[in-house]
């Protein structure tokens, strides 16, 4: 049960080209943003699109797979774990965000 505690499993579209980042450390992490769409049809009949975005960050062999296989607009499968933190802006400014912290990829063809 364990497994199931913190998992989240999407489905959707990058939506800008992933961001590579080689770290001092030798670590490597990728980061973009991804669409999932769902669609509904509202009280007058007509079809609703609601589309989420999703920040997704991905290191060492996935960021590796990430960097060489996936692009911008393409249709992709994630599984990870939700996380929150926070960071200073260089205004000093305290932001948070949420993330998925990807640990497996499965990428659809590209058409």
């Amino acid at each position: 049960m364990n497994t199931l505690r913190n998992k989240v499993q999407l489905i959707g579209n990058l939506g800008n080209a992933p961001e590579v980042k080689n770290l001092e450390s030798g670590k490597k992490v990728v980061n973009f943003t991804m669409a999932t769409n769902e669609s509904y049809k509202n009280s007058k009949g007509e079809k609703i699109i609601d589309t989420q975005w999703h920040n997704i960050v991905a290191w060492g062999k996935t960021a590796d797979l990430i960097e060489k296989y996936v692009s911008k607009g393409q249709e992709i499968a994630i599984e990870g774990k939700l996380t929150s933190r926070s960071y200073d802006t260089k205004e000093g400014i305290k932001r948070y965000i949420t993330e998925i912290v990807c640990n497996e990829v499965v990428m659809f063809s590209k058409s």
